[in-house]
């Protein structure tokens, strides 16, 4: 297979811009799946962009029906079952396709990116470029990208001896004339379900930092959020966990994110970590709270993030 580094910076800038753009400017309404370790999940997704206004669908078609409708950065989840309505304002969730971050015009510095060979997904042409990491704080990607527009078509997560971990796919997709009745949501008669507004505070400066960031992250939100009550969920005595508040704060390096959550200790939790596919999670007592820390990187980026959090009130 050849691959070519894009020594040419203008080059790898340019694409790294189109993928990010066409996912937010461009309509298109497509099926992908998701695969983690044995996990599959299959979403339906539709964006449309009107006037200014990015507005997009996200149906989760297994397991119990829940969508997501999104207007720029304010997002809110139907849960059918529930009668729920959640909403978050600032979101922060980079959805496929549109999984780059502001900071994405500085990928080059944390990956070599290769141009590789052409492929296909979902019966549509692609270009494959091969991110590979220049330490051991991230994985490699494989990333397809639709020949002329840029779209992402798929994403797929390697580890050091380049097996794919994790990996993100259109498998039917229609890129142009959406109808906007597509974005509305599926679900009109939500007069009287429950709203939890999910958002406490955006944009804060809490006082905790993170002092030795892994290379090439760069602090992307802080905020307050609510955690909601997860269904039928159960601490470790048997008590249900209620909704509650913590700090979360974000952190990518363009592509790959950590987040870490904030919030006071409860007696009962069990320190230690967890493994899945990319994905890392790790919780850990800090005086009186209980951090978790959870991104699809590699055990010891998330290690050195839980090492170096401190609290410095101003």
């Amino acid at each position: 297979m050849a691959q070519d580094t894009i020594d040419d910076k203008r080059e790898v800038h340019s694409v790294l811009r189109k993928m990010q753009a066409s996912a937010q400017k461009m309509n298109y309404s497509g099926t992908f799946v998701y695969q983690q370790a044995n996990q599959i999940r299959t979403s339906r997704i539709t964006h449309v962009l009107d006037g200014n206004n990015e507005l997009e669908k996200l149906e989760i078609l297994d397991g119990q029906p829940r969508e997501y409708l999104r207007k720029n950065e304010e997002v809110t989840c139907y849960l059918p079952d529930s009668k729920t309505l959640q909403v978050e304002k600032n979101a922060t969730q980079e959805v496929f396709p549109a999984l780059l971050t502001s900071n994405a015009q500085s990928l080059p510095e944390s990956y070599a990116i290769k141009k590789a060979d052409l492929s296909r997904v979902a019966g549509i042409d692609c270009q494959t470029y091969l991110l590979d990491p220049r330490d051991g704080f991230r994985y490699g990607y494989r990333l397809c990208v639709e020949k002329n527009s840029g779209l992402l078509l798929r994403a797929q997560t390697v580890n050091t001896k380049n097996e794919v971990i994790e990996q993100i796919a259109f498998t039917q997709l229609t890129i142009g004339d959406i109808d906007k009745q597509r974005v509305r949501p599926t679900f009109q008669n939500t007069a009287q379900w429950q709203v939890e507004n999910l958002t406490v505070q955006s944009n804060i400066h809490s006082g905790w930092i993170v002092k030795s960031l892994p290379a090439g992250f760069k602090k992307t939100r802080e905020m307050k959020r609510l955690i909601p009550a997860a269904g039928n969920a159960k601490n470790s005595d048997g008590t249900a966990i209620k909704s509650h508040q913590v700090v979360q704060m974000i952190f990518s390096d363009g592509l790959a994110a950590i987040s870490v959550f904030i919030e006071p200790d409860s007696e009962n939790r069990t320190e230690g970590s967890l493994q899945q596919g990319a994905m890392t999670i790790m919780g850990k007592r800090h005086a009186e709270y209980w951090v978790t820390v959870v991104g699809e990187v590699p055990a010891s980026a998330i290690r050195q993030v839980m090492n170096s959090i401190e609290f410095k009130p101003k």
